[in-house]
């Protein structure tokens, strides 16, 4: 399944890499970490690497590696304001528990 992004996430992702004047996208992983095992990674993407898996919404391109992929398939990755909050909000149909502090999760 394909990993995408919201109009939202998009938006905030373009007018980002625009500011910053340099960039092809964000990268998604997953990395080894707290309580449930994993946490997810997210940073901007300056180059495409060989292995990367590219996917793109909204103009954006979505890169990730291939270790990632398993964990993070069909992942929705949404920008959201609550409050006076914002951030990016994984939405991944692969999660099945989350640490209490909400920085790990496992499949």
């Amino acid at each position: 399944m394909p990993i995408t992004l919201t109009e939202s996430a998009a938006k905030h992702v373009a007018n980002y890499l625009a500011q910053r004047g340099k960039g092809v996208g964000v990268r998604l992983g997953v990395k080894t970490t707290g309580c449930s095992g994993l946490a997810y990674k997210l940073e901007y993407a300056d180059v495409v690497s060989p292995e990367d898996q590219v996917f793109e919404s909204y103009g954006v391109k979505v890169l990730i590696d291939p270790k990632s992929l398993t964990y993070l398939d069909g992942t929705e990755l949404d920008f959201v304001r609550e409050g006076l909050q914002q951030g990016f909000k994984f939405n991944n149909p692969n999660e099945r528990d989350r640490c209490g502090c909400g920085e790990s999760f496992r499949v």
